[in-house]
Parts: structure tokens; sequence; C-alpha cells
């Protein structure tokens, strides 16, 4: 089937889905779950699959492990399912509501989108939890993930689509473009007709080339160089396993820390404590040259490596003079996905909280919470670092638009 007709029929499928009620959404996601566990022989089969060509292609460690499914992983995408089926359905929510002069009554309402498209790299889970998010909020999806995914990604489908189909619900309301040519990208991003929403995930060049090339409107997810500044009123007990947490517990997602900032007022008494710490993780440092004073082992950072998303056990320093240089820097280099200030002064937490530019700003906690289950919303289509349709971790209420609906009993306009 070739992308036209995948996405003319998720247009159909996408008026069908929207009649559906919130018991036979909740259906679907529940026989989901049940067939992912079922099929987690299948699943991991596949996955080893594009595992073994990715490794052999020389993918690094960091990006097999965003490939790489297991059984807990299967697990917790089935799990994932289940938390959306027991989120309140958004659709129909009246947003607000009045009179007006003239007796007409107006009501905003929530509606779904219609058809959401998503083009996304290696993660398969992203499969399901973008197929359960996309469609608990009323939407028909169309998948396009990366060449790398492939096998893991028609496995997670096709287990998906028969949960539609035991339920009774078109399996249109589904779909994967399963090529690795660019070229059915680049047309599916031209699919405006039957497409109303399109959301990329992965690299900073993959959103780049979405958001440049698209014809369909675009929720921009972003990258994510997230910076941890250590004021010089930091909890230093606080601020090691925070910058570890947020370095090491995971490196290759978008809300890992990349950068860190220090005042210049504890380079002498905190780098030391920090730098054995991350030398023992692993973490290789790149610094500015006052940093590097205080951290033996660490290499001289280019200007590159300020604005730098690793995905990898790395890190730039930089030194600064106050928490309005820290500020500054932070605007200037970061990608306005997540920031964190580690202080006990009051009044400087609030100033970095009211300055940065971020999506989510933190105190005195990891930038690893940047997250849709981590804030309650449970699966997560992205992480948005724009300002228009939504922003931060995009739960069920940002996967829908809304419409007025208005009664009157007779009223003309004079």
């Amino acid at each position: 089937m070739n992308v036209e007709e995948i996405c003319r029929r998720a247009s159909e499928a996408g008026v069908e889905v929207q009649r559906l009620s919130m018991d036979k959404k909740n259906q679907v996601l529940q026989k989901a779950a049940q067939l992912l566990v079922e099929s987690s022989a299948e699943i991991l089969e596949a996955n080893r699959k594009d595992e073994e060509a990715a490794a052999a292609a020389g993918m690094p460690d960091s990006m097999l492990d965003r490939l790489r499914l297991s059984q807990y992983r299967v697990q917790g995408m089935a799990e994932g399912l289940k938390e959306v089926s027991a989120l309140p359905d958004p659709c129909g929510e009246t947003l607000a509501e009045w009179d007006r002069p003239s007796g007409i009554h107006i009501r905003k309402v929530r509606v779904p989108f219609g058809v959401v498209g998503i083009i996304y790299e290696s993660r398969p889970n992203v499969t399901a939890d973008a197929f359960a998010i996309a469609f608990k909020a009323g939407n028909a999806v169309i998948l396009k993930g990366g060449s790398d995914a492939l096998e893991s990604n028609i496995a997670i489908t096709n287990i998906l689509r028969e949960a539609l189909r035991a339920c009774g619900v078109t399996q249109d309301a589904l779909s994967l473009i399963a090529s690795k040519d660019r070229e059915d990208t680049n047309e599916f991003m031209k699919m405006r007709r039957y497409v109303d929403v399109l959301i990329p995930r992965g690299s900073a060049g993959l959103i780049r080339a979405v958001v440049e090339n698209s014809k369909i409107p675009v929720i921009e997810t972003g990258s994510g160089n997230c910076h941890i500044y250590v004021d010089k009123d930091a909890d230093f007990e606080k601020a090691v396993p925070i910058i570890l947490n947020a370095k090491t517990q995971r490196t290759g997602v978008c809300n890992a820390a990349e950068s860190l900032v220090v005042h210049e007022d504890i380079l002498q008494s905190f780098l030391p404590v920090l730098s054995e710490k991350m030398k023992e993780a692993g973490v290789t440092l790149r610094a500015d040259d006052a940093s590097r004073a205080f951290l033996p082992y660490a290499e001289r950072a280019s200007e590159e490596d300020f604005a730098k998303e690793y995905l990898a056990l790395m890190m730039s320093v930089k030194t600064v003079r106050s928490l309005q240089e820290a500020i500054d820097h932070i605007n200037r280099y970061h990608t306005k996905h997540s920031d964190c200030i580690i202080t006990e002064n009051k009044e400087a937490a609030d100033l970095f909280l009211r300055e940065i530019d971020s999506a989510c700003v933190y105190v005195n906690a990891s930038t690893r919470f940047t997250d849709g289950y981590e804030f309650g919303f449970g699966a997560e289509i992205g992480i948005s670092t724009q300002k228009l349709h939504a922003r931060g971790p995009m739960g069920l209420p940002e996967l829908t638009s809304y419409k007025y609906l208005i009664t009157g009993n007779g009223q003309i306009r004079k």
C-alpha cells in the first residue's frame, strides 16, 4: 500500500474513531496490553534482528539502549497502555461556557485532531505509547518509525492492529509506513489533505528536517541540551546525586543533562567532589579553563560543546560569576527543554524559575523527571519545546483541539 493510500484510509478511519465511546477505546487498549504480553517472544525476536543489524552498522551503546527491548520493557509498554486506558477521556470535555446578551449560549468543547502522524527514531516502545495516547484522544494514527527499528515496529503494530480487529474497530485506526525509503517519508510530510498534525520525535536533525519540510502543521518535540546550574548556595549533598542521576541514569534520552554550569565561588570546594563521582561513573567532562583547574582529567571544551546534546557519557562544564550570567548562558545554549538550578537560596531559585525560557524548569531535582509518566499524564507523545500548541510533556489533552458549540432560539444578528 502506498503512502497516499495509507493516509486516505487513516482519514476515513479517523471519522470512526471520533465516534467511539470511552469504554470502546479502553477495551481496545486493554486488549492491546494483553496481546503485547502474550506476543512478547515475537516482539523480542524482531527486536533482536534490529539490534544485531544496528550493532553491525556501528550504532553506539547509548543508542542501542534506545533500540533494545526486553521482557521488562515489553511489560512496561503493556502497563503504559493500561495506564492510558484508566485516564479520563478528554474528548467532549467542556472547557468553558457562557451566555451572550443576544441570548445565544456558547460552549468551548475539546475534540480530537482527527489524524495524527508521528515520525520517530529508534525507540520501538514509542510505537505503543504513541498509538495509545493518540487513540485514547480520539484520533487515527499513522506511524513512520526509523529504519533501524523496522522489524520491531512491524511486530508491535501488527499486534496493536489485531487488538483493534478483535474489538470490532477498523484496523486503519493505526497504520505504519513500513519503509526505509526516505522518499516515502518526504511524501508522508506532504499529506496535509489527510493528516491533521505531524509530531517528530528523535534527533535534532530529524526534528529540523520535519519542521523545515512538512506541509502538515507540526508540533515540534525538541532535542535536549538540558542544563544543571550549581549555585553558590547549593547543598552539595543534593547536587552530586542530582547531577549523577540526570547524566547517567539513562544517557540516550532527551531529558538527560548534557551541560553543567557552576558558580565560581564553589569551584574549589565542589568540583573535586563531583569529579571523582563522575570519573567513577565513566563520564567524560569537557570544561572551560576555569573549571579545568579543579577537574584534572577534563578535556578542554569548545564553543560547540556548550550547545551539544551528547546522548552519551559526556558533559560540558561552564564557570559563571553570577546567577544572571548562568541564566544568560543557559538561555543562549539550551534547547528550551529542561533546565535545573541547585540552590538553597529562594530568591535565586525564584529568579531562575522566572527567567529560564524552557518548557520545564527545576529547583533541586533531576531533569529526568520531564516525562509524561512522571508528571502523571500516562504515556506521553513527546516533549514539546515550542510554545504553540503545546509545551512540555504532551499527554491526552495535547492530542486534542477544541470547537465552539453555539445554541440559540431563533436569534439573528442585527
